[in-house]
């Protein structure tokens, strides 16, 4: 698909094409991530962070999850973990313990309310996936985005420090 990062690496300005692509791909996920936001909200009365939390909550052993540990799967930073799980707490989705007696942390629980909004929800959040995203590529387009979007996380797992210039 054309010549590697890594050949391109001492390269300081981008090019017009590159910066087309990433200008569109920047605002085509944006727009995804607004359109399955609006219609997960839609469909089930929850946010797709709501979402993002209980997954992770429904996968973890026991439903539970260190905060810190949760923050990571979700990929947010604590704060904006903490505030959002104030929100769900409130909503009676998750429930806030402590940690084996650690007072430094604390364990986030899907809680039985929370279970049953996430199995109502899930199926209504995988329609909205399939018309938004899926449906918009062939079986083949959608084989080459796993593979570049595996190519995008290498890099980023990889801890590149940005170019300097």
């Amino acid at each position: 698909m054309g010549e590697p990062q890594e050949q391109r690496a001492g390269k300081r300005s981008m090019r017009a094409s590159e910066l087309a692509v990433w200008r569109d791909y920047v605002e085509t996920s944006e727009r995804v991530k607004r359109t399955l936001g609006a219609a997960f909200q839609e469909t089930s009365g929850i946010s797709p962070g709501d979402y993002s939390v209980m997954l992770a909550l429904s996968e973890a052993p026991d439903r539970t999850l260190r905060s810190s540990d949760l923050a990571v799967v979700v990929g947010w930073e604590r704060s904006r973990l903490s505030h959002h799980l104030r929100r769900m707490e409130a909503r009676q989705l998750v429930l806030r313990g402590a940690v084996g007696g650690d007072a430094r942390g604390a364990a986030i629980t899907l809680s039985p309310t929370g279970a049953g909004v996430f199995r109502s929800s899930s199926a209504a959040h995988l329609r909205v996936v399939r018309d938004v995203f899926i449906d918009a590529f062939t079986a083949e387009q959608l084989e080459d985005m796993r593979v570049l979007t595996a190519a995008l996380h290498r890099h980023l797992d990889a801890g590149r420090p940005a170019p300097e210039g």
